[in-house]
């Protein structure tokens, strides 16, 4: 009889930008970063697996010059399906204007996905 294990599995890591060019809006800029990574990828592993999709777990970091700016909610609402955690961080790039009258916000994304993979030890 095998004894039954779960282990958290790295599936994929995405990697997106994203920007606002007007607005000096932190969260637009990581929305469209991490829409960035999102979209050009299809993870039809965790099915082909098969789990459910919503069993993907996704921690997303986003990095921009002022942190506390970002609506981490607003983030993981962008996820189709599975669960999102952000974690936002110093990064990205505040680009100022030639007039001096703002800045072009500019955002890093990364999405890592994991699923939870259950294995059975076959030892007797």
């Amino acid at each position: 009889m095998g004894a039954q294990f779960v282990a958290r599995k790295r599936l994929a890591i995405e990697m997106g930008m994203g920007t606002d060019l007007q607005g000096q809006d932190y969260t637009k800029a990581a929305i469209r970063a991490l829409k960035d990574a999102l979209w050009h990828n299809s993870l039809t592993v965790v099915k082909a697996l098969g789990y459910p999709i919503n069993a993907m777990q996704v921690d997303i970091q986003i990095g921009v010059a002022q942190p506390n700016e970002v609506d981490k909610q607003a983030v993981a609402d962008v996820l189709p399906y599975g669960t999102g955690r952000v974690e936002v961080v110093k990064g990205g790039l505040d680009i100022p204007k030639d007039d001096g009258t703002g800045l072009t916000v500019v955002a890093n994304a990364a999405a890592i996905v994991y699923l939870e993979i259950d294995t059975t030890e076959a030892h007797s």
